[in-house]
């Protein structure tokens, strides 16, 4: 028997799903989302997978068309190099809004997100202890609006992100500058560094924003 068709619940359930499957790199940019497939394999129907896919076009990660069907989303480079740049000015703000409020709780959360950071080797580990690291310092925010942007700016540009996780992994040199910023960021972070914590933020975003223009194979990858 198929689950409630009015169920916000199944529909949550239905977009957490998705959502996993895209940001692990299971769906790529511009692969078809087929509902009905969905539906049967999760005993729903298509009531709330439909109600799932419009959740997760609020999110950035995907793209709904009138008679076309849904597919997960995807940015061109110069999409992508406007994302950065907003997320070079907003991302620095939600930081400074959330360090007054963060605890000592928060901060020992993010010292041993930045450990397990350091021993992985696999982008598919290493992007959701990213996330987690930026986020429980972005957790202190009295600022909804601006968190809700942000989250969309990760979300659309994560495959871009994942494919340049892929190169850093790979690349000794480039892990120890990714571990020295995330150092710096911490350690101001942990001092109420309300001026140079989003500075240091700021400066990280746009490094990485240039190291995805310098390897044009992970532009190229992630278009194809």
């Amino acid at each position: 028997m198929k689950q409630s068709e009015q169920s916000p619940v199944a529909s949550q359930r239905v977009a957490d799903v998705v959502a996993e499957r895209i940001l692990t790199g299971q769906l790529k940019p511009g692969d078809r989302i087929k509902q009905d497939e969905l539906a049967s394999e999760l005993n729903l129907s298509r009531i709330p997978v439909r109600d799932a896919l419009r959740i997760l076009e609020t999110r950035g990660l995907v793209s709904l068309r009138a008679n076309a069907g849904a597919r997960v989303a995807s940015l061109t480079v110069r999409d992508m190099e406007l994302s950065y740049q907003i997320r070079e000015m907003l991302e620095p703000m939600l930081l400074a809004e959330s360090i007054p409020h963060l605890t000592d709780h928060d901060f020992a959360a993010m010292r041993d997100i930045k450990t397990r950071l350091e021993r992985v080797s696999d982008a598919d580990d290493y992007m959701p202890l990213a996330r987690d690291f930026h986020w429980t310092a972005f957790r202190g925010h009295q600022a909804p609006l601006l968190a809700q942007i942000v989250e969309r700016l990760w979300d659309t540009t994560h495959h871009y992100r994942r494919a340049y996780a892929v190169v850093v992994l790979q690349n000794a040199e480039l892990m120890d500058v990714m571990r020295a910023e995330r150092d710096l960021l911490f350690g101001a972070i942990v001092r109420r560094e309300a001026d140079l914590a989003p500075r240091i933020l700021a400066a990280h975003i746009r490094r990485t924003h240039i190291g995805l223009l310098e390897h044009s194979e992970v532009l190229a990858g992630v278009e194809d």
